[in-house]
């Protein structure tokens, strides 16, 4: 990633930078993106928020504002808690999943995998979106995961929470696999039920699953990936350019596909499960 974004030239008198981004295969967002000023009080609340929230995400703001004033000494209001929850997408699960904004405009898809036995790779692609503070502002990141071996087939970073930072993770999986899931479930958020992305998945003749409202249940894995990465990588380090967060979060993932085991795998790798579990697919 850091190399292709070496590579632009923004001063370059033909080619425009919307044009650059798509020939590199790079967000544009990723290579226009400069850490904007915020309040340092406001930043810190945030990254708080997102801790307590990996702790506990059913607290609502009456309770929130007690625990950042009992446990880090911050005196505030339910007013300011509600609108940094909001500014990084955050909402208590018993109200709607955190980074998940539905459109009304927008279909609705049933959810698919409730009974149904999971027992093989590319049965099951899931992706979700979760904040991630920064010294200077903060990111987006999107993820797509194999239901079946955890494997983390492709990820996307940017400032912005649209719906092209999704394309971009699962451009990657497609890519990285060279496979089609037979399913593919989300949550209700804005940028899964846009007619970009279904219509994505349609064309690729992929069945769409989606969680019921509310329910961050339907979509576990990729929950328990997301406290995973936090702990163990966003919450310990620094990162003050969306670049060197990119870098860290690819050695990051790369460690947790083919170096971690899982005990719930055996104790095997999500890498090894992938791979293991085509090669018996084949043998079959």
């Amino acid at each position: 990633m850091r190399d292709r974004i070496a590579l632009v030239d923004k001063q370059h008198p033909k080619i425009s930078m919307r044009k650059q981004s798509k020939l590199l295969g790079v967000a544009r967002s990723t290579i226009t993106y400069k850490p904007v000023d915020e309040d340092p009080e406001d930043i810190r609340i945030k990254r708080l928020l997102d801790e307590i929230y990996m702790k506990d995400p059913c607290l609502g703001s009456r309770r929130l504002v007690t625990v950042l004033e009992r446990d880090h000494g911050i005196t505030t209001d339910r007013k300011r808690v509600a609108r940094l929850r909001r500014e990084i997408g955050q909402e208590a699960i018993w109200c709607k999943p955190r980074t998940s904004i539905p459109d009304n405009g927008h279909r609705k898809y049933p959810y698919l995998l409730r009974r149904l036995t999971i027992d093989r790779p590319d049965q099951v692609w899931c992706s979700d979106i979760t904040y991630v503070p920064m010294p200077r502002g903060h990111a987006y990141l999107c993820a797509v995961m194999d239901w079946h071996s955890r494997k983390v087939l492709g990820w996307a970073l940017s400032n912005t929470m649209g719906t092209d930072l999704c394309l971009e993770a699962l451009e990657m999986a497609l890519k990285s696999t060279g496979k089609v899931p037979e399913i593919f479930n989300t949550d209700q958020g804005c940028q899964f039920t846009s007619a970009e992305w279904t219509g994505k998945l349609s064309d690729l003749g992929v069945k769409i699953s989606m969680d019921g409202k509310g329910r961050w249940m339907d979509n576990v894995f990729i929950e328990r990936l997301w406290r995973s990465v936090k702990y163990e990588r966003i919450y310990l380090f620094e990162h003050a350019t969306l670049p060197a967060l990119h870098g860290s979060l690819g050695e990051w993932f790369d460690r947790y596909n083919h170096w971690r085991p899982h005990e719930k795998l055996g104790n095997l790798t999500p890498a090894a499960v992938y791979q293991v579990s085509h090669a018996t697919l084949k043998v079959v």
